[in-house]
């Protein structure tokens, strides 16, 4: 009865309107990229100091899911994570959008959200303590195989390229060791330059890995971004409703992982998205349609990303160990109002926590009809946005995006060079999602490494600090296994696959008069460890992968070199990197040795895109940045705007419709501008005009 008493308390019109409107506001930040939930959540937190402290808490956690929920948006429509969380969305929400479900997508990404959302939220409703105590239980080892455990799940799902899967993670954790140590403060692999020194920014390299490369590719033919939906309007809500329901148990097992992983402080909806991703995968019937527009793929993504919500609040309220940035700063705005945490908290303050709790699955519940709503023109506004406006409206996102981090021109200097960087990679089969993760959790597994290392050295157990702990050596052992399982067991897919074939002939050549008893028999090889070898030597030589492979070696044993000078503290993680960098590109280079040279008939379908439009928005854009300090951030984007349009432009226009599209740059400019300035109070870059 006293629960039923904090839900009427959350159910009062001001919390109501509190957690709709932190919804709406947090899903529209979370959908443009480089406005984070942190950035949201960090700006709206004096506002909540004149409230109820429970009704400014209902606002923040409204704000925090929403902008989770709202990375999806991005993710599905233009193939850019939103938010970190949403990396696996794009593996299938792209796909869907480029082949007309845009719009179904977002729908089972709304439903899987919410669905998620609630999960997590009774989680921390009911089993706050209980669960606590797991986070407890992970010291540094466990956080360092967590982090690697992550890495070799999107390596894994780099179908045919696990090798370079795993060289892209080890090229983000390099990039996350750039500029101070996080454990003893050496300055690493600077090269002797301030811009380098507070390394780079995860949400930069964000957007510069995903969007750029989609802009550069953009331009380059006159073909349409997304495929116009035509028969199927709207949200597709009973379609999505059937999908969501004969995959009910992905949604409930990725909801529990997505809780589960949340309440470790650190891990986050990027490793719960790919764990969730990964085990759907496994378990599906159908393992080959992920990465090409699979709906399981996006439902396991989102259900596990919105579930950490309600997960990582649980060692932010029972132990004041924030799980993530949000956290971090909805915690501060506790401990303003007054409220002190840990494990009394729901016994002497339980009226505001309940409460708070409450008012957070019904800001989850809000969730259903305001996605929707603006699900159901989101789709459709951008596919059917022609390219002369969608391009450099895109291109101004990732520019005040980036630039909106930290207010510092050098984070989009980077984001540039990182997208351009990121698209040669990805022309070299690198695909940006492992680069990004390990980016991402960097930080999380030096830590936890150079602490194991550390107390191993001083305890004389080295080897049993990182493989002598039951949790350590469960993680070990799901990360071997992710690895070794498409290599050891792709002969069963195959024999699968021919039964099927040899079944389906035999019942068109006996015109259906054939029965299970009377196909014959495919032998069985469940276990055939050469043969996912076999597989990849059968593969034609890959002349990018070499060079590459050269590239990387001469850069690792750079870096390698670089910590002779660095102390035992900050050199241990990079040299091991380094090492891992070398031992990976050897045995991609030895892979491309042994396999036959590519005949004619592989040397790929024809190129017809203008690599001339490509270079040319790249120049452009780093025009762009470059006369932002001499001539203002508003006139650089406005003659941006209309050079980008020029640049996408593959047809005659009449002078009406170019004056329409300047007109409409102006006001999208213009607006964004004011958003940034005036609403989020970001200190924009004034020039000699404005």
């Amino acid at each position: 009865m006293e629960l039923l008493g904090y839900l009427v308390n959350a159910l009062t019109p001001l919390n109501i309107l509190m957690a709709l409107g932190g919804v709406i506001l947090g899903t529209v930040i979370g959908a443009l990229p480089g406005l984070s939930a942190t950035m949201a959540v960090a700006v709206l937190v004096p506002f909540t100091f004149t409230m109820d402290p429970a009704t400014g808490l209902i606002a923040l956690g409204a704000i925090y899911t929403g902008a989770i929920y709202g990375g999806a948006f991005a993710a599905i429509l233009v193939n850019t994570p939103g938010t970190p969380s949403a990396i696996a969305t794009t593996f299938d929400g792209f796909p869907m959008a480029k082949r007309g479900d845009g719009s179904l997508a977002v729908t089972l990404a709304t439903l899987a959200s919410v669905v998620g959302g609630l999960v997590g939220g009774v989680f921390l409703l009911l089993l706050s303590p209980p669960l606590a105590k797991v986070a407890l239980a992970f010291g540094p080892p466990e956080y360092f195989w967590l982090a690697i455990f992550g890495l070799t799940l999107i390596s894994a799902l780099s179908v045919g390229n696990t090798i370079k899967g795993l060289l892209g993670g080890c090229i983000g954790l390099m990039l996350a060791m750039v500029g101070v140590a996080v454990v003893g403060g050496d300055i690493r692999f600077t090269m002797g330059t301030h811009m380098l020194l507070g390394g780079f920014d995860i949400v930069s390299a964000l957007i510069g890995l995903y969007c750029i490369p989609v802009l550069i590719d953009l331009v380059a033919t006159p073909d349409p971004h997304l495929k116009v939906e035509h028969g199927n309007r709207g949200i597709r809500l009973r379609e999505a409703f059937g999908i969501a329901w004969e995959s009910k148990f992905n949604v409930l097992r990725s909801s529990i992982i997505g809780t589960v992983i949340g309440v470790l402080p650190g891990a986050g909806g990027s490793i719960a998205g790919l764990v969730s991703y990964s085990e759907a995968r496994r378990s599906s019937k159908k393992p080959e349609t992920f990465g090409n527009g699979a709906p399981d793929g996006i439902i396991a993504t989102e259900s596990a990303n919105n579930a950490t919500v309600g997960g990582g609040f649980i060692p932010t309220l029972v132990l004041g160990i924030p799980g993530t940035p949000p956290d971090a700063v909805i915690l501060g705005a506790l401990l303003v109002q007054g409220i002190k945490i840990g494990p009394t908290l729901f016994s002497q303050q339980g009226d505001i926590v309940y409460t708070f709790i409450f008012g957070l699955l019904i800001a989850t519940a809000l969730m259903l009809p305001a996605g929707l709503l603006i699900g159901r023109y989101a789709y459709k506004s951008i596919a059917s946005i022609p390219k002369t406006l969608l391009v450099p409206t895109i291109a101004f996102l990732t520019v005040v995006g980036s630039f909106a981090i930290h207010s510092n021109l050098h984070d989009v200097q980077m984001m540039l060079a990182l997208g351009v960087i990121g698209w040669l990679l990805n022309r070299c089969g690198f695909a940006p999602s492992p680069i990004v993760l390990g980016l991402v959790l960097g930080q999380i597994a030096e830590q936890g490494f150079v602490q194991s290392y550390l107390i191993g050295n001083a305890t004389h157990n080295l080897v049993g600090m990182f493989f002598g702990r039951p949790i350590s050596l469960a993680i070990v052992a799901l990360a071997a296994f992710t690895l070794l399982y498409p290599l050891v067991f792709s002969k069963r897919k195959e024999n699968a696959k021919k039964r099927a074939l040899d079944a389906a002939r035999s019942y068109a050549d006996s015109q259906g008069s054939t029965t299970v008893g009377d196909v014959e028999p495919v032998a069985k090889s469940g276990f055939a460890p050469l043969a996912g070898l076999k597989k990849q030597l059968a593969k034609p030589r890959d002349h990018a992968g070499m060079f590459l492979s050269v590239l990387l070696i001469g850069v690792a044993v750079w870096a390698f070199a670089e910590t002779s000078a660095m102390t035992p503290m900050g050199s241990v993680f990079p040299s091991t990197i380094s090492v891992a960098i070398i031992v990976m590109s050897l045995m991609l280079l030895g892979l491309n040795i042994l396999r036959k040279p590519a005949g004619p008939e592989q040397g790929g379908v024809a190129d017809n895109s203008s690599n001339a439009r490509r270079v040319a928005l790249v120049i452009a854009m780093i025009v762009w940045v470059a006369v932002i300090p001499m001539v203002g951030f508003g006139i650089a984007a406005i003659l941006a705007f209309l050079i980008l349009g020029r640049v996408a432009c593959y047809e005659h226009m009449s002078a009406k419709r170019i004056l329409g599209e300047a007109v409409g740059g102006l006001v999208i400019v213009g607006g964004l501008y004011l958003l940034m300035a005036e609403v989020l109070l970001i200190r924009m870059p004034t020039g000699a005009l404005f």
